[in-house]
């Protein structure tokens, strides 16, 4: 494979690697709005951002941890056929059909650019008695969705090199 490619692979694979583990410790800040959201509900005033907050926030940390997913190889796959298989035949399958997952991503990210825009444009609001700007949201969305995208095209020249007998890890 080429230097250029190479150090492609490397870059997305680093930053990927680093925002999957600062992601993974949102489930705490998730964990703590819900906590109070019981708290308040039972011994006070139930507050009205604390549900719609933590949708929020699981939101961010499932687009946000895809790529590092993606990186890891921690989505699940129909094992019929394709754990009998040589891993060069893994390699060549896997460089095909993620082909399709880019495609897939680069309509995620046309339609969430196009929402992010009116979002910021018009200053988007929420229907919720919270009324919270939906830019935020929409912003990380997208973000996360070029990170997948990234990660994808990074895993697709990583398969195509094992599926030439020259892994690039």
């Amino acid at each position: 494979m080429p230097k250029l490619i190479k150090s492609y692979v490397r870059t997305v694979d680093r930053m990927n690697w680093l925002i999957g583990r600062a992601t993974m410790f949102m489930i705490f800040a998730m964990m703590g709005v819900l906590f109070y959201s019981s708290v308040a509900k039972t011994f006070f005033v139930p507050a009205l951002w604390t549900l719609e907050f933590a949708q929020f926030l699981m939101a961010a940390y499932f687009l946000l941890g895809g790529a590092y997913s993606i990186q890891l190889r921690g989505h699940v796959r129909m094992d019929l056929l394709y754990g009998r298989w040589s891993d060069r035949n893994k390699s060549k399958w896997d460089a095909f059909t993620s082909l399709f997952l880019v495609g897939y991503l680069i309509l995620l990210l046309y339609g969430s650019l196009s929402s992010t825009y009116y979002a910021l444009e018009y200053g988007e609001r929420s229907y919720s008695s919270w009324r919270p700007y939906m830019w935020p949201v929409k912003v990380t969305m997208t973000f996360g969705i070029v990170m997948m995208l990234l990660q994808a095209i990074s895993q697709f020249f990583k398969d195509l090199a094992a599926a030439k007998g020259e892994p690039l890890s």
